[in-house]
């Protein structure tokens, strides 16, 4: 008796954990096994363990380093903006970042909710040049007449629509820009701008070091966060735009690190 009550005393202690690691997926759309291991007090080998279970389970979908939602939940999300989390502060963000940019430019712009809206507020603008690993902002962005659309070739990851790997990097090594405007998963002073995508923080580090400026369309759930891929510094050659929300130590520790932080309700 004594024993059963110990495994389950056990197994309850484990889905708990296991809950916890979900709700904190769901706040955050992804999670590392270093700082699940560190905040629920547990070795990453058991928050591997946890995350593979979970995955067999149909949770989530485990990812290097951690583990993300399930694909059919983020293309959901990609394919019906209504259903975007933050989605009236993601078009807020697109707006100012929009209003940056002038006719003639051209951008780099890689894949993410908020860079897919920025496309949409880009409408009005005239003679872009955008070149762009993103199969939804190539789309979005070929609707216009006025605007020329270079999609870099290479491995598609169809799970979050964009292409990678040695053909996209060796295509957009020819290329410069005004401006790369870019999503990503995180954006530290600590820990510069990350991403959990390895394949395509390879790409967006050539386009931060190919374009002239860089603006980070970010809302407040990734500012002063941590992805597993860090693909730049945080410094003065950054403008992040995100929204009334964030943190706003992180923002401040971000602006020592001389990144301009722009907040779209037009506070600076």
């Amino acid at each position: 008796m004594k024993g059963e009550t110990g495994v389950a005393g056990a197994m309850l202690k484990i889905d708990i954990r296991r809950g916890k690691i979900l709700e904190k997926l769901h706040e955050q759309g992804s999670v590392l096994v270093s700082q699940l291991a560190k905040e629920l007090e547990a070795t990453p080998v058991t928050i591997r363990s946890d995350l593979d279970k979970l995955e067999a389970d149909g949770q989530l979908m485990r990812v290097q380093g951690g583990a993300v939602l399930k694909p059919q939940v983020v293309d959901a999300a990609c394919h019906s903006f209504d259903s975007v989390k933050n989605r009236d502060e993601k078009n807020r963000i697109a707006q100012v970042v929009a209003s940056h940019i002038r006719d003639g430019d051209t951008l780099f712009m890689n894949s993410g909710t908020t860079v897919l809206q920025v496309g949409k507020a880009l409408r009005q603008r005239r003679n872009l040049n955008i070149v762009t690993n993103s199969l939804e902002v190539a789309q979005e962005m070929g609707k216009i007449p006025t605007v020329r659309v270079i999609l870099l070739g290479g491995e598609v990851n169809a799970q979050y629509d964009f292409t990678g790997g040695c053909d996209a990097q060796e295509q957009l090594g020819h290329y410069q820009a005004d401006w790369a405007v870019l999503s990503l998963d995180g954006i530290s002073a600590a820990g510069g701008l990350t991403t959990y995508h390895a394949e395509e923080a390879i790409v967006n580090r050539m386009m931060v070091t190919q374009a002239k400026r860089t603006l980070v369309a970010a809302d407040h759930t990734k500012v002063g966060k941590v992805g597993f891929s860090r693909f730049c510094e945080a410094g003065p050659d950054i403008c992040l735009v995100t929204d009334a929300m964030t943190d706003y130590e992180a923002a401040s520790a971000l602006e020592e690190r001389g990144v301009v932080v722009i907040f779209a309700n037009g506070e600076q």
